[in-house]
């Protein structure tokens, strides 16, 4: 008798140890956002449900089981909050490397919460970025969460959200409201960082200021991306629109003249699009003017519950005005809104003459900005479980089944930037050597010479050189991952001027070693003629001796048989050819007639002897893949 309790005994404390060992930090309603500069730091938010003394581990990789130390960061809360039914808190992150995706989690007494992450936002002019913006959602749960959903699905870099998050700012609502927000987190942990606005239904500033740990009093702020591609100005419509707010948008405008792109957002729309909602005069006057003569580009606004999208405009009292706006092509401001998030929707009964679209649906806008134009759609954000998730290495992929408004079959809206250098015409390709000659009757021939892509700690950095290049030109840097689509992740303007005729370059893709470990990765450049004609520079086909290290590298099936994956842009013949370690050629195919789309194609090489081979794949003219191939 006395055994079989000394044997119940241990097996009660076996599960005890069993379930202290697996115990979870009980944290919830996770949330990121800036203070400062986006490019380098990031301030991570949570409510503390149970547990006592938090910590936050934090690394540039993966963190596994509970025990970090000598490979994570720890930081203890800067802030710690009991208001609105939650308990805040705040941990404000510095000195973070740009663009890099960190991953954190949270230990307590009681355990270790589940691995998230977040990025911080690129700091080179010549990256792209994608944005989400919109506001109100502060009734409809299930308009919201679609909302929501869809952010965390299209993974933006940052959401900027105009006010009226919940209905009635309260102690109720809010949870609830940060509950939802939870649908924003990617499927594999990813945060996106939220721009935040106060409006109307925000019944002071400091609720702001207390959940989303927003920096200023007042909270109007501007931040700044890519070092000089875009600012991005966040104003307060419940507060004075002049004075004060007025002076620090001029002064703030008047400093950064030399940002390539500038928009703003706030909540009152000036001159809202459905009829009952009042005119914001004062608006008008201290701010529209302003946008006007700093060419602000792109407005966001809310409030109205209504879709919105508007020509090009400007402040004017002339014949051709219309509620205090005239339309100006050349030099105006487009404006967007009004709402939409899962507020209650208004009809869209007030069109202007430079109105463009107006609606009424759930909606929200997605920008993609680079330093050539931004791109501006607007996404029906009802039925988003339809809508698969971006591939978070092409976040520029509009997802299948993605419903984006097109009225009058417009579905993008183009903003170009007229200071961008004109595209050159590069002819034809050819290779010679080591380097790439692209040839034409206009222009001197380019040369790109020790084109090189290397792992320099957790970045990858594409280097390379260009002999006699034209004035003017433009670069597009292009990436693929695992064999996928190339995509273009940089845009960077040329160096070439009458003295400097052989300019070298450096591309840093930042983080990207972390987080595509495992993936093969391959760079190229993309150039643009002014006919439209596009061509490629790849590097060439690598040597056998080991010198190239960014050549994937695949082995012969049991069959004798090699898998390749390409893609195609256009009809055209596609030709393999098969060079042996003493640069022969020993196989040629060629298909004809190939439609433009992704290819997975088997060679039979089961003939050839073993050893070491590079496989070349070209699209008519052009090289689009290059493989070693590994015959055992």
């Amino acid at each position: 008798m006395f055994s079989k309790n000394i044997k119940n005994i241990v097996l009660i404390l076996i599960v005890v140890i069993v379930c202290m060992d697996t115990a979870f930090a009980e944290i919830a309603r996770l949330r990121c956002m800036w203070r400062e500069d986006p490019t380098t730091s990031m301030v991570v938010a949570w409510d503390q449900i149970v547990g006592t003394n938090p910590v936050l581990y934090y690394a540039p990789h993966q963190l596994q089981g509970q025990r970090f130390e000598g490979y994570a960061k720890a930081r203890i809360p800067d802030k710690v909050l009991q208001i609105k039914g939650m308990n805040n808190h705040f941990v404000r992150l510095t000195g973070l490397t740009p663009n890099t995706r960190y991953f954190f989690k949270v230990n307590d007494n009681r355990g270790s919460s589940k691995v998230y992450s977040f990025q911080t936002a690129p700091s080179s002019p010549y990256t792209r970025l994608s944005i989400i913006a919109g506001g109100d959602s502060r009734n409809h749960r299930e308009g919201r969460i679609n909302a929501n959903k869809l952010v965390g699905k299209l993974q933006p870099h940052f959401v900027l959200f105009g006010g009226d998050m919940t209905g009635a700012d309260n102690d109720k609502q809010w949870p609830v409201w940060f509950d939802d927000w939870q649908h924003t987190i990617s499927k594999d942990g990813k945060l996106t960082p939220i721009v935040v606005t106060r409006g109307n239904h925000e019944y002071a500033n400091k609720t702001l200021m207390d959940l989303f740990d927003v920096h200023t009093k007042d909270v109007f702020y501007a931040f700044t991306f890519g070092t000089d591609l875009l600012r991005v100005y966040t104003l307060n419509s419940l507060i004075p629109a002049g004075g004060k707010q007025q002076r620090w948008l001029a002064n703030d405008l008047q400093q950064n003249t030399a940002v390539q792109w500038r928009m703003a957002q706030y909540h009152h729309t000036i001159r809202p699009h459905t009829k009952g909602k009042p005119e914001k005069n004062e608006q008008l006057l201290n701010w529209a003017t302003l946008f006007h003569k700093f060419k602000v580009q792109v407005v966001v606004e809310s409030d109205a519950h209504v879709v919105k999208t508007t020509y090009p405009i400007k402040p004017s009292k002339g014949p051709n005005s219309y509620e205090g706006f005239a339309r100006d092509d050349e030099n105006g401001t487009i404006y967007l809104g009004e709402g939409c998030w899962g507020a209650p929707l208004r009809a869209a009964n007030d069109p202007k003459p430079w109105t463009r679209a107006s609606g009424s649906f759930n909606q929200f806008k997605w920008l993609f900005i680079d330093r050539d134009g931004i791109e501006i759609r607007t996404v029906k954000t009802d039925g988003a479980d339809l809508v698969p998730h971006s591939d978070p290495f092409n976040v520029f992929a509009i997802p299948s089944q993605l419903n984006i408004w097109s009225p009058n079959g417009e579905s993008t809206i183009y903003v170009k930037n007229k200071g961008a250098a004109s595209p050159v015409n590069y002819g034809t390709q050819n290779f010679t050597g080591n380097s790439f000659v692209a040839r034409t009757t206009t222009i001197p021939p380019i040369e790109i010479k020790q084109f090189n892509a290397s792992l320099v700690g957790n970045d990858i950095e594409v280097n390379w050189l260009a002999n006699r290049e034209p004035m003017q030109l433009q670069y597009e840097i292009q990436r693929s991952i695992g064999g996928g689509t190339y995509m273009t992740i940089a845009k960077m303007q040329g160096k070439s001027n009458n003295s400097n005729k052989n300019p070298t370059y450096q591309f840093r893709d930042a983080g990207l070693g972390i987080t595509a470990q495992g993936k093969y990765i391959k760079y190229r450049l993309k150039y643009k003629s002014t006919n439209g004609q596009v061509s490629y520079y790849h590097p060439p086909v690598p040597k056998l001796d080991g010198e190239s290290k960014n050549s994937q590298k695949v082995t012969v099936d049991n069959n004798g048989r090699v898998q390749i994956k390409y893609q195609i842009l256009e009809d055209c013949a596609v030709s393999f050819q098969l060079f042996n370690d003493r640069r022969k050629e020993v196989f040629r195919n060629q298909l004809i007639n190939q439609e433009p789309k992704n290819y997975l194609k088997s060679l039979d090489i089961s003939q050839l002897p073993k050893g070491e081979y590079v496989l070349v794949v070209k699209a008519g003219e052009e090289e689009i893949e290059r493989l070693q191939v590994l015959k055992e």
